[in-house]
């Protein structure tokens, strides 16, 4: 196989979706509405922001309908070296749309010698969600978070979309998926602008659990089967996710702190 030519006029250039383009290889759009029952879903993602960057967490749950589908499924990936996406929505889009972009990235920073900025990161994020609004209309929406450590800046960064792609950037925390709303009041609550890479973690498996403990579609700790919400730091240093031992730590720690309340 050798690689395709292109005269100046037809060259995509840096962009990996335009290569795709050109060479007719993009993802084709469902004719028909999905019955949402048959098809996968996940849930709840949250992003922080605090002094050294950003946190991501995800729950672990996918639901079709009302059947439990995962128990363990990733929802927080790397972007790159210095950003990441959490995905809530249509489990099999938004997969496909985290390689897309992951692939997109690697792509220019190897044409250009450079990697795109932050706010280009977001808005490429941003195409690939306007792209796949037709789906979305017939039930295959993909609702992402995207956040990383702006090294020009020197501060974490954090956006947060629509299904029409549209890009918002956010203060100090985001949250996405059918349990958003009970996890960003515990953030809204507890977020403090002298968190550390320890406060904030437990702000975040406190999220996740209260969100659990409200909406059936989010997936709370499970002790027995060892699965524990994924949870990533990005700073100065790059995407780092941290050890489940770590988090299976502090979310026992949070559920022993909750006494005789929650019994």
């Amino acid at each position: 196989m050798t690689l395709p030519l292109y005269t100046p006029d037809e060259d995509p250039g840096p962009s990996f979706l335009g290569l795709l383009a050109k060479l007719g290889l993009r993802p084709s759009q469902p004719a028909e509405p999905v019955d949402s029952a048959l098809v996968t879903h996940g849930t709840t993602v949250v992003a922080i922001r605090y002094r050294d960057g950003v946190l991501m967490a995800g729950d672990r749950r996918a639901t079709s309908g009302s059947l439990i589908s995962s128990r363990s499924m990733e929802k927080v990936f790397p972007a790159d070296s210095h950003s990441g996406v959490a995905i809530s929505g249509v489990a099999g889009p938004a997969m496909e749309m985290v390689r897309l972009f992951q692939l997109q990235l690697e792509h220019y920073e190897k044409v250009e010698g450079v990697p795109l900025s932050l706010d280009g990161k977001a808005n490429q994020l941003s195409v690939m969600l306007r792209e796949n609004l037709p789906a979305a209309m017939q039930g295959l929406a993909v609702v992402p978070i995207f956040a990383g450590y702006d090294q020009r800046s020197g501060t974490g960064r954090l956006f947060q979309f629509d299904i029409t792609g549209g890009r918002y950037e956010e203060g100090d925390y985001a949250a996405a998926g059918s349990g958003s709303l009970h996890a960003s009041t515990v953030v809204k609550l507890r977020h403090r602008d002298d968190l550390d890479g320890d406060g904030v973690v437990d702000v975040a498996v406190e999220a996740l659990f209260q969100a659990a403990d409200e909406d059936s579609a989010t997936g709370g700790p499970d002790p027995l089967r060892g699965i524990y919400p994924v949870v990533a730091r990005i700073t100065a240093e790059g995407f780092e996710r941290l050890d489940e031992s770590e988090v299976a730590e502090r979310t026992d720690a949070f559920v022993t702190s909750l006494g005789d309340s929650y019994r």
